[in-house]
């Protein structure tokens, strides 16, 4: 395990692969980290390429600096791009798994120069306006109340802060032109029950790329994590590697 220090001292763990370019970061998604299987699926193809690869977890994650709660989306994109910057060297594919597909989205917009091929998995990009519209009242009122709300999804329990939700509609890009010129795939699963299936045709109409890719999985959920999607998500790198 390696760390970052950020200009605010804040550490931000990481594991990284020497290769060569293209490399290959990986961007976990909203209360999850940078050990899933997708992760270590997408290590191994990196490894076997001589990619090099870095994952890592945002701040208020895994094994990185804080708790989840102090943190926002925006702070989540100040990671990835302080990733990029600092950790890498020449051009990046980024693969990012549901609020990770919104953050290679934002850093893509930072750092054009750099990000030279984006794969989304189950991408919840701009997720900030459904997660409040379906929180209960009672979620609601004690936002609006108190600033904050204890949220319960997916077996989790984590707190919501009226913070976050600014945060999330500062940082929406679906009303805007995504104006991003090199290869994007996102792939999602019909089963997924947490991102509708329509949110990649939406993603797909405000990029201004012509190499768009959508793959559409029938049996596949949120995770995205059985053997066959990973092989999906190992194509997909193929298939960029060879549009750059």
């Amino acid at each position: 395990m390696s760390y970052l220090i950020n200009k605010k001292n804040q550490k931000i763990a990481y594991k990284a692969v020497r290769g060569h370019s293209p490399g290959i970061i990986f961007i976990h998604g909203l209360n999850s980290d940078m050990e899933g299987l997708k992760a270590l699926s997408i290590e191994k193809y990196a490894k076997k390429h001589k990619l090099s690869f870095i994952r890592f977890d945002c701040r208020g994650h895994g094994k990185s600096f804080g708790k989840f709660e102090d943190f926002t989306i925006s702070d989540w994109k100040e990671d990835i791009i302080n990733i990029i910057d600092n950790l890498t060297r020449g051009s990046q594919i980024l693969i990012g798994s549901s609020m990770g597909g919104w953050l290679m989205a934002l850093a893509a917009m930072s750092r054009p120069k750099k990000v030279t091929g984006l794969i989304g998995l189950a991408t919840a990009t701009d997720f900030g306006n459904d997660l409040y519209d379906n929180l209960y009242e009672n979620n609601k009122n004690e936002i609006k109340r108190k600033g904050f709300t204890k949220y319960n999804s997916e077996g989790f329990s984590y707190i919501l802060t009226k913070k976050f939700f600014i945060e999330a509609k500062k940082n929406n890009i679906l009303k805007k032109k995504f104006n991003f010129k090199k290869p994007l795939i996102l792939i999602h699963g019909m089963e997924d029950k947490v991102v509708n299936s329509d949110l990649p045709i939406k993603i797909m109409k405000i990029a201004s790329t012509k190499n768009m890719q959508i793959i559409y999985l029938k049996s596949s959920d949120h995770r995205l994590s059985k053997p066959s999607d990973l092989l999906v998500i190992n194509n997909a790198i193929d298939i960029v590697r060879s549009l750059i």
